[in-house]
């Protein structure tokens, strides 16, 4: 799999923006990929090193518009552990000088 078809965006979440601060970075992944891949995605993209990758399926969930019922997707989600020293930008944002 391509780099760019392995990680599809990253998650924005109050929970995901904690982790930062120890170094980890949410991403939805495919649902196919493992967790090599999602680790050699990480560093081709971005340039950084990875210590370590978890992943988990987030169910779906069931929802309701007025009389229509249905279910929200299914998806994947890694949790990626960088090398002590490494950022990812992305999710930092413009830092003031």
């Amino acid at each position: 799999m391509d780099a760019r078809t392995v990680i599809i965006r990253p998650v924005v979440s109050e929970k995901s923006y904690a982790l930062i601060g120890e170094g980890k970075y949410t991403f939805r992944v495919a649902d196919r990929a493992h967790k090599t891949q999602i680790a050699h995605a990480i560093e081709e993209i971005f340039g950084v090193k990875v210590a370590g990758v978890r992943t988990s399926k987030v169910r779906s969930k069931p929802k309701r518009r007025g009389l229509h019922q249905g279910r929200s997707r299914a998806w994947k989600k890694a949790i990626v552990q960088l090398a002590p020293g490494d950022r990812i930008e992305l999710f930092e944002g413009a830092e003031t000088a």
